[in-house]
């Protein structure tokens, strides 16, 4: 079995297909085994580990985690790579190739069956337009899952470990946060794939809490807050929650919130903590 991790390898894939690269998909094919490595050993996988990859591509990737975890379901959107996976990992009785947009998959009940319902490990080489609709789909969804270890766009890297204070902060970075300790693990330079992306990239491992860190009361509540707080950031923050679409908020009760908060009025979103946030939802849904 030929290792696509080297460059040579993964472009006599591509001629021996006559494969089009397709922009609607976002493909860009990795091609360096250190990344690949890198990625690997920021996943965690061990035999005991039932992994869903999202994004498999050529099965550069989906080789080296059949080879470290107890089985592979690899979910591809592009039904033209379906045989060429199906080639490449001929080998390997315990990867599953599914061709499906991950979006719309069922991915609760394949940990069912796949795993009995234990947590399970995703690992992804996204189409950028579409890393943030996915990562929180499987944050939010209720999936039973141990981390998700992605490539994404750098700047994307940035904002979803985003400290208060900072120009990367938001809406983003809380929400991941709220569900996950995000840690990069690898910086990857637009040379590490064919085609370059025109972004340098980054591979981030968020492990997902067993319980979220901070108690809001209300989820929704407080990301609604949250939303309102980042909708215009040169705003204050009694000025982006006073009318906000859903809130229901005079600006009166907004600044007796932030007073209890022990908040000053001019305070914008960006400064707050998310436990900050959390102690403001509880104090706004009192009432």
């Amino acid at each position: 079995m030929e290792n696509l991790g080297i460059p040579q390898n993964t472009i006599a894939v591509l001629q021996k297909y006559h494969f089009n690269i397709q922009k609607k998909y976002g493909q860009n094919f990795l091609i360096d085994p250190k990344v690949l490595e890198r990625i690997i050993s920021a996943a965690g996988v061990t035999k005991e580990d039932c992994v869903l990859e999202i994004g498999p591509g050529l099965g550069t990737m989906t080789q080296r985690l059949a080879q470290c975890a107890r089985e592979v379901v690899a979910v591809e959107i592009d039904r033209n790579l379906i045989p060429i996976l199906e080639e490449n990992l001929a080998g390997y009785s315990n990867v599953e190739i599914v061709n499906e947009d991950i979006l719309k998959m069922d991915i609760r009940r394949m940990t069912e069956e796949k795993n009995g319902g234990r947590p399970i490990k995703v690992v992804a080489n996204l189409p950028y337009y579409i890393t943030t609709p996915i990562v929180m789909e499987l944050l939010e969804g209720g999936v039973p899952l141990h981390s998700v270890t992605v490539m994404v766009q750098k700047e994307v890297a940035q904002r979803m470990q985003a400290a208060p204070g900072t120009k990367d902060y938001g809406a983003l970075s809380l929400a991941v946060q709220y569900y996950a300790m995000p840690e990069v693990a690898a910086n990857v330079p637009p040379n590490c794939f064919i085609p370059r992306p025109g972004v340098g990239s980054c591979v981030i491992r968020l492990t997902k809490y067993e319980r979220p860190p901070v108690d809001p009361g209300d989820e929704k509540f407080m990301f609604a807050l949250i939303r309102a707080s980042f909708n215009q950031r040169r705003k204050t923050l009694v000025n982006g929650l006073t009318g906000a679409a859903g809130l229901h908020l005079t600006r009166e009760r907004a600044l007796e919130a932030l007073a209890r908060a022990g908040l000053p009025e001019q305070v914008r979103g960006e400064a707050l903590t998310l436990e900050e946030f959390a102690a403001l939802s509880r104090i706004l849904m009192e009432k």
